[in-house]
This record gives structure tokens, sequence and C-alpha cells, in this order.
């Protein structure tokens, strides 16, 4: 059935599917490289990630980088300014990574 609808949105749009496409390849390739500069302690900096505990912590500690990204954003556009040390882009890169990430915490599939 999933697919039943990407098929149809490639016939109706095919410009946006192949964007969204393309965005969401480069997404994976920046989270597998910071996956592999950080590792997979660093999301549950030490929590039992199979305890409902463990993971509330670890989905607290994603809020906290998420809410930093969109202060970040919600900055720069209010203020008019221009990123000294990343783009815009690249936050949203990373509230996109943080919101899979949450996903997989919250499905039980954070693990190597």
């Amino acid at each position: 059935m999933k697919n039943t609808y990407r098929k149809l949105l490639q016939k109706e749009s095919p410009n946006l599917y192949k964007s969204y496409e393309s965005i969401m390849l480069e997404q994976f390739e920046l989270f597998c490289k910071k996956q592999l500069d950080y590792g997979i302690s660093n999301i549950s900096t030490g929590a039992d990630l199979n305890t409902e505990e463990g993971r509330k912590f670890a989905l607290s500690g994603l809020w906290f980088r998420m809410n930093d990204k969109i202060s970040r954003w919600k900055n720069l556009i209010i203020k008019n300014r221009k990123a000294n040390n990343e783009s815009l882009v690249d936050t949203f890169q990373d509230l996109g990574n943080y919101s899979i990430i949450s996903q997989l915490i919250s499905k039980g599939q954070w693990k190597n």
C-alpha cells in the first residue's frame, strides 16, 4: 500500500518526488557521518533504552537539542542575521535527523 502512494506521487509530482528523495538521501548520508563520529551512546547518555524511563530521558535530551535548533532558526529569521557557523539548511537537516532518531527511540529501535 505504501509503495502505491509513492508511485502515485511520483507520477503526479515528479519534480517534488525527486527533490524530496534527494534531500532524504542527503539526510541519511549526514546521519551516517555523524553517527560514526558520535556513536550510539551519544543519544542515550548512559540511560537504558529498554526501559520506559530510559527512553523518556533520551527523548527529553533530543527535545532540548531540537529546541536549541528551533531557537537558533527563529533568532536568525527574526533578527535577519546571517549564520556564522552553520546555515539554516544545516539546522533543518539536524532537526530532520533528530526527528527520525526520536522515532527510532520510541519504537525501541535505537540499538546497534
